[in-house]
């Protein structure tokens, strides 16, 4: 597994619901996606957003701007058990795989797992994704690891897609993180 590569990677958003967010102690997770699906719209990488449970769980965050991104409903844990995701995915054609979320030891561990497990490259964005307890969340993110995911951050994630301040999108992206 090497760099991203701006023309190969899809970023997908793994159940930041209004009620799972309110659940952590902080919001720093949502914050970074929220960047990330910014990020990719200015790059115009495709971006697929799961919902575990609307009716339960609610809505994707209301301030996340879900222009041009494919929002799916799941009831499993991986996303990789609908079928609506895998022929989403699929679409895009893209092979590897940006991804951060929601519980990180639950969906997102279980949907990275089935990603590698089907070829994907996976790179998950440690600072996009959270669980309630820490214990959990290092151990979701530490199975990743051992399975094969790249674990990253958001700004590695935007500068490995930028590559050079001469990319004609450097500043509006830049200033994500500034």
């Amino acid at each position: 597994m090497g760099l991203l590569n701006v023309d190969n990677c899809v970023l997908v958003a793994i159940d930041f619901q209004e009620k799972l967010v309110g659940m952590l102690q902080k919001d720093d997770a949502a914050v970074k996606m929220d960047k990330l699906l910014t990020a990719a719209h200015i790059l115009n990488i495709p971006a697929i957003v799961t919902e575990q449970y609307p009716q339960g769980l609610g809505k994707t965050m209301p301030a996340f701007d879900l222009t041009n991104v494919t929002v799916l409903e799941k009831t499993a844990f991986s996303a990789m058990q609908s079928e609506e995701f895998k022929d989403a995915l699929a679409k895009t054609g893209k092979r590897q795989v940006i991804i951060g979320g929601i519980e990180t030891h639950i969906c997102v561990h279980q949907t990275v797992s089935e990603l590698i497990d089907a070829g994907y490259e996976v790179y998950v964005v440690k600072d996009a994704c959270a669980s309630r307890n820490t214990f959990e969340f290092k151990q979701g993110i530490e199975a990743m690891r051992q399975n094969g995911a790249k674990i990253t951050c958001l700004e590695i994630v935007l500068f490995e897609l930028l590559r050079t301040s001469k990319h004609p999108n450097f500043k509006p992206v830049q200033a994500l993180i500034k």
